[in-house]
């Protein structure tokens, strides 16, 4: 019996890992797709590809896109700093339609695998209060998609956006993680990791996945500089 398809969107990251883990558990298979987008750490574009070959991903793509181009964040403008402590509000690291972009890349190439699963490994517990990581836009995406392509309007079933990790505290997505065998040294997160994939310890991203693993009881396997 042939495995249905899904299409997984895979930044090489702590969350988007476990993410792929988990459509592989439900026994997808799992088209991973990750993007070029400009972004200061392209270094997670080798994790993800790492990612993709040990959790079994059927097949994996690499988008180039140039979001740089708009600027407007510290992950895509490097006169802007990452910053190194909290802030309120929306963090400069927020990237301007990051999500929305890819969920519409990930929406073309589902309608042309004939998937009617998309999942992304967007979280509202712990995280850096970034909009598109919404339970509310992830909504308003899926229904948009519905309108918006032949397999929506025609198709007798329809498409859906999954987010098995929205609910789910940092430390619980490790534990979860684990279970379904991801190797986390494999991942990076880290908005400023060198060309080795060392973690800088400071940014937002790290101080999360660093705190994650503390409440999870398990060691850190983070390679930090």
């Amino acid at each position: 019996m042939t495995a249905v398809p899904a299409v997984v969107l895979l930044s090489g990251g702590l969350d988007s890992a476990t993410c792929l883990a988990i459509a592989r558990a439900e026994g997808f298979a799992c088209h991973a797709l990750s993007f070029a987008y400009g972004q200061r750490h392209e270094i997670e574009l080798r994790a993800a590809e790492q990612v993709a070959r040990e959790l079994g991903a059927a097949q994996h793509r690499v988008m180039h896109i140039d979001l740089a181009a708009f600027g407007g964040s510290a992950l895509t403008d490097r006169h802007l700093a990452v910053p190194e402590s909290p802030s309120s509000g929306i963090p400069i690291t927020y990237v301007p339609a990051r999500n929305t972009v890819f969920l519409s890349f990930a929406l073309a190439w589902s309608e042309v695998l004939g998937a009617h699963d998309i999942f992304i490994g967007v979280n509202a517990v712990d995280y850096s209060g970034y909009p598109d990581c919404r339970p509310e836009f992830v909504q308003a995406f899926e229904t948009m998609a519905n309108l918006a392509t032949r397999e929506g309007v025609e198709g007798a079933e329809r498409l859906r956006v999954r987010t098995p990790l929205i609910h789910l505290s940092k430390a619980d997505i490790i534990r979860r993680g684990l279970v379904l065998g991801v190797d986390y040294s494999h991942t990076v997160s880290c908005y400023q990791a060198d060309q080795d994939g060392q973690a800088c310890g400071k940014c937002d991203s790290c101080r999360l996945r660093s705190a994650g693993f503390a409440v999870a009881g398990v060691p850190d396997p983070t390679r930090y500089r």
